[in-house]
């Protein structure tokens, strides 16, 4: 009997030992290189210290088809820009348009003359700017001027055109001379606040992303003054240049030393730095300190341009605009620039990770939607609460505090789940299609440029960093790539892919790219090449 009782006992283990070795063998056939891919990419020493957390799912199945780490909290960067743009997306529509007005406060007299203010109205509009297209449409460069750096060259065209336009229409109904004071009304949504990533101040009015482009040129040679050139050109900011031309080969350091703000609101900048010989020109934007006082100065300035005489607000000078606001009706519309359709701005947003617009979007969706008259950026996220949790994702594997991605954590899982949602409703076709193309636009541009998954991973990039001043490096906390990947042979993936804790050198441009932005590309072009490889194996090629 003990006998017999052994050898069943030993068959029975035999038997699950072969079941484990047949399942593993049928796993690696149905998942053929895709977790050594991804392990191989892990296992470089630069992620010796390093944590991932990767999530991938068929949309077809519904089914995981890979993961690691996939319920922890990761920093996500600017992923997080995915989250904030949806919940625009469906709660204000693909269509939804901004219409900035500007209002006559007073009678409007036969010789011309405007008894009182006049007031430009923001509607939260951002993209107020040349990105507007003559088909409607808005244009953007992968690297966004708000960013600076060698690739930005800024758009084509007058920045200030959409200004332009509106003291143009002022003109035509006849205002000569304005009697009281040009005004900017941006009471909308507290402004004052400065983004985390480029430290340009969030309001409700944005003119040229609420910064003037400065593009240094080096000198001919070692010790001659940089070149600069400035747009828009405006009485609002005064750059002093002491910036120089260093050697061939050495860091470009442009660079602002604190600005003046003077008597009249007006302010004073002396750009700093070198740029070294033979170098390519490059973007340093100044990011405007008081975007209502830059929007009234310009405004000024193109007033006066139509023929308009007027002033602009005194420094200290205050309107009760609550008061002003009984004049916004139909009757006293002097001036009104419609918005192309929202579906617009979330590409821009999502296209070059476009931090101001992201990070005004949860008061932007409070003042709009909840009418809120405390805190608009908690009523916004309240919203957006009440949006993730209609699309029944885990909110407790998520935490996000600003729009753009400064101060957020995300599970793998979590973000996978949302992006599953987000395929099912009725606006996908423009969230796909407003995500960088991996190897073609955005900011995905030189990610993975030759790999065959270019231009079949539609995904939204993300990067958090902190300066490590113990080795004068540079710590990635952040770095997160997510979105949607079309394989070769049809199949249709959603993909969430983050690393943190990631050591980069100090002053090259391109490490963060290259060791952390490079390795989750090649996380997606493993899940890419993944679906090809699964369809010949069970076609038993």
């Amino acid at each position: 009997m003990r006998f017999t009782f052994v050898s069943r006992a030993t068959a029975a283990v035999a038997a699950f030992f072969f079941l484990c070795v047949w399942h593993r063998a049928a796993q690696a056939q149905s998942e053929p290189g895709l977790e050594q891919a991804i392990r191989k990419v892990m296992s470089r020493p630069e992620f010796a210290h390093s944590r991932f957390g990767v999530s991938i799912w068929s949309l077809d199945t519904g089914k995981p088809v890979y993961e690691l780490n996939a319920q922890q909290l990761f920093v996500p960067g600017s992923t997080t820009k995915l989250l904030t743009e949806g919940t625009a997306l469906e709660l204000l529509g693909a269509d939804y348009r901004f219409h900035t007005r500007v209002y006559r406060a007073g009678a409007l007299k036969k010789d011309g003359t405007l008894d009182g203010d006049l007031v430009l109205v923001a509607s939260g509009d951002p993209n107020l700017s040349n990105r507007i297209q003559a088909d409607g449409t808005l244009a953007f460069e992968d690297e966004d001027h708000s960013y600076g750096g060698a690739e930005s060259k800024g758009l084509p065209g007058d920045p200030m055109v959409v200004i332009r336009n509106l003291a143009r229409q002022v003109a035509e109904h006849g205002v000569k001379r304005v009697k009281g004071r040009v005004v900017v009304d941006a009471s909308l949504f507290p402004e004052g606040q400065r983004e985390l990533g480029t430290g340009v101040v969030i309001s409700p009015i944005v003119v040229n992303d609420n910064v003037i482009d400065v593009i240094g040129s080096p000198g001919a040679t070692e010790g001659a003054p940089v070149t600069l050139k400035i747009s828009p050109q405006t009485a609002y900011a005064k750059f002093t240049n002491q910036a120089t031309t260093g050697k061939a080969g050495s860091r470009s350091t442009l660079d602002y030393t604190p600005d003046t703000t003077n008597p009249d609101g007006t302010h004073s900048v002396t750009v700093t730095g070198t740029l070294p010989t033979g170098s390519p020109a490059i973007m340093a934007s100044y990011a405007v300190p008081e975007p209502s006082r830059f929007a009234t100065t310009v405004l000024v300035e193109a007033l006066r341009e139509n023929g308009v005489k007027c002033a602009g607000l005194a420094t200290g000078e205050k309107r009760d605009f609550k008061a002003l606001s009984a004049h916004y009706t139909a009757e006293n519309q002097m001036a009104e620039h419609v918005s192309p359709p929202l579906q617009e701005e979330i590409k821009v947003t999502l296209k070059v990770s476009q931090n101001l617009h992201a990070s005004m979007t949860p008061s932007l969706l409070g003042a709009l939607l909840a009418r809120s008259e405390k805190d608009l950026q908690q009523a916004g996220f309240d919203l957006e609460n009440g949006f993730l949790k209609k699309a029944g994702v885990d909110l407790t594997a998520a935490s996000q505090s600003d729009g753009a991605g400064g101060d957020a954590y995300f599970a793998p899982d979590f973000m996978v789940h949302y992006l599953m949602y987000m395929s099912q409703q009725k606006d996908f076709g423009v969230f796909k299609k407003a995500l960088p193309v991996m190897g073609k636009d955005g900011t995905l541009v030189k990610i993975q440029v030759n790999s065959p998954a270019a231009g079949h991973v539609f995904a939204k990039t993300g990067t958090y960093i902190v300066y490590d001043a113990l080795n004068k490096n540079l710590m990635v906390t952040g770095k997160g790539l997510a979105g949607y990947v079309e394989t070769a042979n049809g199949q249709h993936l959603v993909f969430a892919a983050y690393v943190n804790l990631v050591s980069v050198p100090l002053g090259e441009s391109d490490a963060i790219r290259k060791i952390a932005g490079e390795a989750l590309g090649e996380i997606a072009s493993a899940a890419y090449e993944f679906g090809a490889v699964a369809k010949r194996a069970s076609a038993g090629e």
